[in-house]
């Protein structure tokens, strides 16, 4: 017999299961032999969302479960706990778990701790914007926006015609949107195209009834993409008749108006909240160095002086060395979809290491370009630097969006969505399955718990 003791089992916990959790996890039941640790994954739901299609389930283009690939079938080896992280005990190596479907907390004991809780919908203290703006970051907000949408332009087709019944129906056709970027930019624009083509549902309304105002505090369109295709995505929508005000943002809102910073007030019944993203409120309540509300992580992405403790995408503050060369300061990688996907897998292959298995090594990804789809024809895109619009945008969009989905048969599924979409009279069907209640940015987003925390905090 021999006298070699088996290693003992690690427990690696996982926060978070979007793009950084996924592939990190993916990484380490590829890699890791079977009983060198135990996987465990905490996240509300039991799918990776890929936020990118969003603004086309908003309108109807793609079945909501497409884009939603399923953890459990992805991630065999790793046990799943539904639920949210409301707190984390550094000096006790445990965390505590709201579970999603109510009742008293549970807690997770971990060895190694991987921290990729992702972000919320960033909010000001704006009057008003809690109670009656909604986002576009999750599921449920997606499929509320779209029935919301064609409910106010029931209602509006449905005023009589009478002074009253006129100013209601400006208000209900009315829709305000803030932030210029990806989620504000491609919702005005693929929601106002696809009302084009079914605007024959309504008797007396058409689509050009219906009136955008996008808004942003920041001075371009799509900045992200650059001054040439933010310029052309800008022309573009005006060109729609879209209203869109540049250095303006929401000064306060309730249930009927919103009002602005350049002084005018807008009727409106629709208010759509897309004021970029902050990291997860988990991120402020761990008492650790932060920078610009993201957790400080090395280039290996561990979180220094923290053992066993790591960190990466939208929540964590990452070293971007592939922006570094020339400059003397190293700026933080951006909270892309694209980055937190790389971040993940290098996660993975940093923590095998740990272990004792593989080579960690700093995380360097150059961004390889970014999309945005205008709806119809209409995009921009910018692969590897080079600058596209118009159909071959669209394409080139396309592909990419397929290529990032990371199972086949999702790829499959939203494939054959645009293909009906083409061939088939497009989908126009209210089903009203999300209460107004349950779509609220701390609701859908899950924030509403850190909000009672707070709360606790400060009355005690």
């Amino acid at each position: 017999m021999s006298d070699e003791q088996p290693e003992p089992t690690t427990r690696i916990v996982v926060v978070g299961g979007g793009f950084a959790g996924f592939y990190a996890l993916r990484y380490l039941q590829a890699h890791l032999p079977r009983g060198r640790a135990e996987l465990v994954l905490v996240n509300p739901a039991d799918y990776l969302l890929y936020s990118p299609l969003l603004p086309e389930v908003a309108t109807g283009v793609i079945e909501a479960r497409h884009i939603a690939v399923s953890l459990r079938r992805a991630l065999p080896r790793v046990r799943l706990v539904l639920g949210r992280v409301s707190a984390v005990d550094l000096a006790a190596s445990s965390l505590t778990v709201q579970p999603v479907t109510g009742g008293p907390s549970q807690t997770e004991r971990w060895d190694q701790l991987v921290l990729v809780p992702g972000s919320v919908t960033r909010q000001f203290d704006i009057p008003g914007v809690a109670e009656h703006a909604r986002g576009l970051k999750t599921l449920v907000e997606a499929v509320y926006l779209r029935d919301h949408l064609l409910q106010q332009l029931d209602l509006a087709d449905a005023e009589p015609d009478t002074p009253e019944g006129r100013a209601r129906r400006a208000e209900l056709l009315t829709v305000v949107a803030v932030g210029a970027g990806y989620t504000g930019t491609e919702f005005v624009a693929q929601t106002q195209r696809w009302l084009k083509t079914i605007e024959r549902r309504w008797d007396r309304t058409r689509s050009d009834d219906v009136r955008w105002v996008l808004v942003d505090l920041a001075e371009a369109v799509l900045p992200e993409l650059g001054p040439q295709l933010g310029s052309r995505s800008l022309d573009l929508l005006r060109k729609r008749g879209i209203d869109v005000r540049l250095g303006v943002t929401v000064e306060s809102a309730d249930e009927r108006t919103v009002r602005l910073t350049d002084g005018t007030t807008v009727a409106t019944r629709t208010l759509v909240w897309g004021a970029g993203v902050a990291p997860s409120p988990l991120v402020a309540g761990l008492d650790l160095p932060v920078r610009k509300g993201r957790l400080v992580v090395t280039t290996e992405l561990s979180v220094p002086d923290v053992p066993g403790l790591w960190a990466a995408g939208d929540a964590a503050a990452v070293p971007d060395l592939a922006a570094a060369r020339g400059r003397d300061d190293v700026p933080d990688t951006p909270p892309t979809a694209q980055h937190a996907q790389r971040q993940g897998t290098a996660l993975g292959r940093n923590i095998a290491a740990a272990l004792g298995v593989g080579t960690a090594r700093p995380y360097r990804h150059r961004d390889l370009g970014l999309v945005a789809d205008l709806g119809g024809w209409d995009a921009v895109a910018k692969p590897l630097g080079v600058p596209l619009t118009g159909p071959l945008a669209k394409v080139v969009t396309r592909g990419y969006h397929l290529y990032a989905l990371p199972a086949m048969a999702n790829r499959v599924r939203v494939a054959a969505d645009w293909l009906w979409q083409t061939v088939l009279p497009p989908e126009s069907t209210q089903l009203s399955v999300v209460r107004p209640e349950d779509a609220r940015l701390d609701a859908a987003q899950g924030t509403g718990i850190y909000d009672v925390q707070r709360a606790a905090r400060d009355a005690g």
